[in-house]
């Protein structure tokens, strides 16, 4: 089994307004992730962000036909947090919370998810 990875960049007319990924975490596409959500910093707070993600989970639930979309939000970044909440993303609990070290801190991530109504 080869994870796929499905890369998208967003455009408007002035150029590329972000970008992100969708793979599926397991063998089955029940479920696929976002990942790498990236807004161009010249764009940010505008509505791009939330415009991007409603097209990636048309593609998710609508050609794919998933039951849901995931997604990891680090917890200092509250922008991205409130962008997901506002599409339609719900925090879930995980066994375990994940953490990385960063710039030799530790950031915890939040579980996202929303499923297929």
């Amino acid at each position: 089994f080869v994870e796929s990875l499905m890369p998208f960049t967003a455009f408007d007319e002035t150029g590329i307004v972000g970008f992100f990924t969708l793979r599926n975490p397991d063998e089955s596409l029940d479920e696929l992730r976002f990942g790498f959500v990236i807004v161009n910093p010249h764009k940010r707070g505008k509505g791009y962000g939330k415009a991007m993600l409603r097209l990636g989970l048309k593609f998710v639930f609508e050609i794919y036909r998933a039951k849901k979309a995931s997604l990891g939000v680090f917890e200092n970044n509250l922008p991205a947090y409130f962008c997901y909440k506002a599409v339609g993303f719900n925090d879930t609990v995980l066994d375990r919370t994940e953490t990385y070290c960063v710039l030799g801190e530790e950031w915890k991530c939040r579980e996202l998810i929303i499923e297929n109504k």
